[in-house]
């Protein structure tokens, strides 16, 4: 059973609710969340166009949410930079299931109709369900952005507008992987291949993902800006997202040809080479396979190529798996899925990768223990994505993707947070192949039964971004993120005795008064001398000041062991603009927190007597 929708709308109510709120009141329903206004559309610049807001029956006589059901020549590419988007579209009405999911069948121009409908997208692990109203940009009548090829159908255009208010605005849409919104329509899993150094066997691989219901994309890789959407003498677009669309192999003289089919979002341009809609090649095959393939092909930017051709012309290749079972064998297995959630904090928690091994070890670190192997198998397989969360929506505040990888260790037992000297002296079991500026980045590993160690980061120190993890294993794993307790204040030594005796010879006797004991002025005295032995320690160039990311080695030394989210919110507190902390917010921190703990451990004491 799918996982139930959450509502986005800021006042919390559902689609029912709202279109039956607009149906009472014979009101047609206006979005207080995505307002039909400028900065809907555009938030770097001004609007360049002057668009105008209107609703399906006011651009034709009788708009209809579907004709004759959703496939992908009702995607057409309109002024936005969306072409990632739009060739996910066209793959997702592919995938019947998968479409009903996303664009729900309870909406239309039919007696319900209040100028409202809903799409659901997944996001961070939760299905979301975006109400739109059907006020759409136009110029002199006509859309201008994504529209289908029949001019009376609305939910393509509906759905991207649904997709852009998911990400702030229509401006948000433009660049991007087709990856990422084959992810948002599936919660699936991504995989990209590099044509020129993929598997000897990459068509049976992608055959195998086009049999098992994965969304496919391709594209070829730019050189330069100047060459976007360039296009090539063969009719194919650089630096433009394409939707891979079918996969078949023909009998052409006397030998198999293996042949991909492809679709430009444009609607138009396409291949002119060998396979395409009206080349020779096609007058040698069977009639019968001819018109099975071919199906009425036109010129509607959908066009087959020759396997090899697309290899030689083509540059990268996504999927998207509705599930993590590899494509390289026939194994179907049942997967055990662990997602965590964290951040990159500058000053505490973002320390760039292992070039930057002063640092390195801040990071975040997930503990993951691999308990059992694979049937049939001595090794166990796991996947592990990485994903930067909302920075699509955070560019209209200048924000972009960060260039992200991660790690995987051997973890010794027993042992919480990592150190520098572990990473310096240690290699990592497996990591990610690149660091790359995406917004998640996957990988599929074979490793023995263990405890490991993952750490996740940004390729530069003090960049700043929430990520989610999911680890899928096809036996459950065991995680742990990285948790800290505290310890209790250490006794007082034989050597501190002499020091009562001076104390009580300047204070006198005090109990019970509010002032301060000696008891209490020997465990601060003391205290207070290895918090300056400490703080010295770490100011290694005698300047006053520590840096932030050494906080959490002082404070371990110090006896007080502080998870994540405590450290990250201490380094914002205290940390100056280069990260460091001087002596005085140094000891203000430390005092803060002995006085925390001193009121935790009081009122655990409390409770215990109580219990």
């Amino acid at each position: 059973m799918p996982a139930k929708s959450i509502s986005t709308q800021a006042d919390g109510k559902t689609f029912e609710q709202l279109r039956q709120e607009c149906l009472q009141k014979k009101k047609l329903f206006e979005d207080p969340d995505f307002p039909a206004c400028d900065s809907s559309l555009y938030y770097s610049q001004s609007v360049p166009i002057n668009f105008e807001w209107k609703r399906p029956g006011e651009l034709c006589e009788n708009p209809e949410f579907i004709v004759g059901g959703a496939d992908r020549t009702d995607i057409c590419q309109g002024a936005l930079g969306d072409c990632w988007l739009l060739a996910a579209i066209a793959s997702l009405t592919l995938h019947k299931e998968t479409l009903t999911r996303v664009v729900p069948n309870d909406q239309g121009f039919d007696r319900s109709y209040a100028g409202i409908f809903h799409f659901q997208f997944w996001q961070h692990n939760r299905w979301l369900d975006v109400v739109v109203d059907d006020r759409l940009p136009a110029v002199r009548n006509r859309l201008v952005l994504v529209h289908s090829a029949s001019n009376n159908e609305f939910w393509s255009a509906l759905l991207e507008k649904a997709y852009a208010k998911l990400n702030g605005s229509y401006e948000s849409l433009k660049g991007g992987s087709t990856l990422e919104a084959m992810e948002d329509f599936t919660g699936g899993v991504g995989e990209t291949y590099e044509t020129k150094s993929a598997p000897t066997d990459l068509f049976n691989i992608m055959k195998k993902a086009y049999d098992r219901g994965s969304m496919m994309g391709c594209s070829i890789d730019i050189t330069s800006s100047a060459e976007s959407e360039a296009q090539t003498a063969s009719g194919l677009v650089k630096g433009h997202a394409y939707s891979i669309t079918g996969l078949e192999e023909v009998n052409y003289r006397g030998k198999k040809v293996k042949l991909i089919r492809i679709r430009n979002p444009w609607g138009q341009v396409e291949w002119n080479g060998a396979w395409s809609d009206e080349s020779r090649e096609w007058n040698v095959i069977d009639s019968s396979e001819k018109k099975r393939i071919l199906q009425n092909s036109m010129d509607d930017g959908e066009f087959w190529m020759e396997f090899e051709d697309f290899k030689a012309n083509y540059d990268k290749i996504e999927i998207c798996n509705l599930t993590p079972d590899s494509l390289t064998d026939d194994t179907k297995r049942k997967w055990e899925v662990n997602m965590f959630e964290g951040n990159w904090i500058r000053g505490s928690t973002a320390g760039g990768c292992r070039n930057f091994i002063d640092t390195f070890w801040t990071n975040p670190q997930f503990k993951l223990t691999l308990l059992h192997a694979d049937d049939n198998n001595d090794k166990c397989s796991v996947v592990i994505a990485l994903m930067q969360k909302n920075r699509r929506a955070l560019r209209k505040e200048g924000l972009d993707l960060q260039t992200i990888g991660f790690a995987l260790y051997e973890a010794p037992a027993d042992e919480d947070h990592l150190g520098k000297d572990f990473f310096r002296y240690n290699g990592s079991k497996a990591r990610s192949k690149t660091y790359i500026n995406v917004r998640e980045i996957s990988e599929r590993f074979t490793l023995p039964p263990g405890n490991y160690l993952l750490v996740p980061t940004t390729f530069q120190p003090h960049d700043e971004a929430d990520f989610i993890i999911r680890i899928f294993s096809e036996k459950a794993a065991g995680t742990m993120y990285d948790i800290y307790g505290w310890d209790l204040p250490e006794e007082e030594t034989d050597e501190e005795k002499g020091l009562r005796r001076m104390f009580e010879k300047i204070a006198g006797s005090v109990d019970n008064s509010g002032q301060l004991e000696f008891q209490e002025f020997k465990v601060f005295w003391e205290k207070m001398k290895k918090w300056i032995m400490l703080f010295i320690s770490y100011d290694t160039d005698r300047s006053g000041k520590m840096s932030s990311y050494e906080l959490r080695i002082a404070l371990k030394a110090a006896g007080m062991h502080l998870n994540t989210k405590l450290l990250q919110l201490l380094g914002l507190r205290f940390a100056d603009e280069n990260y460091d902390i001087d002596f005085d917010d140094y000891l203000t921190c430390i005092v803060r927190l002995e006085n925390m703990f001193s009121e935790y451990q009081g009122t655990f004491l409390l409770l215990s007597m109580n219990v």
